[in-house]
């Protein structure tokens, strides 16, 4: 039986180079071009679907040592019958996108700190990158399986400007489809919404959704509801940090939960190429003793078209 793994990359090309000072410059995607892209990325039919899912109790501990009969699973609202339940233990590629816009500026010295204790908690065989944002989007640390070098390339950045996050998640998902390992992953830091990119909200879901890729997100004071949305829709987890004392405890939650996903695979009901998105839906029955749990997933999968 062979397999489809939900989401692949389809980003527009950058019409001119990124630099610190410098406003991206991104050329918008025509459909043809994606259905092109994916014809090349995805497998011609469709047998096999595995949906990313992570577990979290009350206080956001994962809840590890679920069974295939703790889940339901739903497509375009039918259930379908879960063909086989994993736990994922393999290494990632990390993209790390990190805000140095003004209003960070009283704030680096702790978030530096607490990015640094992230990357600490990396696997062996992990492999990180580093995009920084304020009026544009950086490259600052191409991939590397140093984590400490990824911290040295913050060392000098300062913080001004203003907010283009939606063109960092556009360049971070470029970037982390270079990466050698299928479980790719973003982990995104910043205290603000976007007020300088190029491309939309509604692009960039667009975007994520042919994706594969899980975001994570730390909201610093202001609890952002895109990040929240984009989270949610890649099946990671956005978390809000009200004081800067609980960013510490914060990092920790957002790495556990990086490092505790489930995979659940599934036949998909129509098994034709028919090119559209379908949406999934994920129900997770608490285990004894665990009054309530609350499950992240992918949302949805792009079929390929014929």
């Amino acid at each position: 039986m062979r397999a489809y793994i939900v989401g692949w990359f389809v980003v527009a090309a950058f019409s001119q180079s990124i630099c610190a000072q410098e406003k991206i410059a991104i050329t918008p995607r025509a459909r043809k071009e994606t259905a092109l892209a994916m014809r090349a990325n995805v497998r011609a039919d469709v047998r096999l679907v595995q949906i990313p899912v992570t577990v979290a109790d009350s206080r956001g501990a994962p809840v590890m040592g679920l069974e295939r009969a703790n889940f339901r699973l739903f497509e375009d609202d039918v259930e379908r019958p879960i063909g086989a339940l994993s736990v994922s233990d393999e290494p990632a590629s990390v993209g790390v996108v990190f805000d140095s816009s003004r209003s960070m500026k009283p704030r680096m010295d702790d978030s530096r700190a607490a990015l640094d204790q992230f990357l600490q908690t990396g696997g062996a065989f992990d492999e990180f990158f580093l995009v920084r944002f304020s009026d544009g989007a950086e490259l600052l640390a191409p991939f590397t399986k140093d984590p400490n070098e990824i911290f040295r390339a913050l060392t000098g950045v300062e913080a001004k400007g203003w907010t283009a996050l939606n063109d960092a998640l556009l360049l971070a998902i470029q970037h982390v489809r270079k990466g050698r390992y299928q479980r790719r992953v973003l982990v995104v830091l910043t205290d603000g919404n976007d007020n300088n990119s190029r491309y939309s909200e509604a692009e960039l879901i667009t975007i994520l959704r042919e994706a594969d890729v899980r975001v994570y997100a730390i909201s610093l004071f202001d609890r952002s509801r895109f990040l929240q949305r984009i989270c949610e829709e890649s099946g990671g987890r956005a978390i809000w940090v009200r004081r800067m004392a609980d960013l510490p405890s914060a990092m920790e939650e957002l790495s556990n939960q990086i490092r505790s996903e489930y995979v659940v695979s599934y036949t998909p009901g129509a098994l034709d190429n028919d090119g559209r998105y379908h949406r999934v839906r994920v129900e997770v029955q608490p285990p004894p003793g665990v009054a309530k749990v609350y499950p992240a997933w992918r949302h949805g999968y792009m079929a390929p078209e014929e």
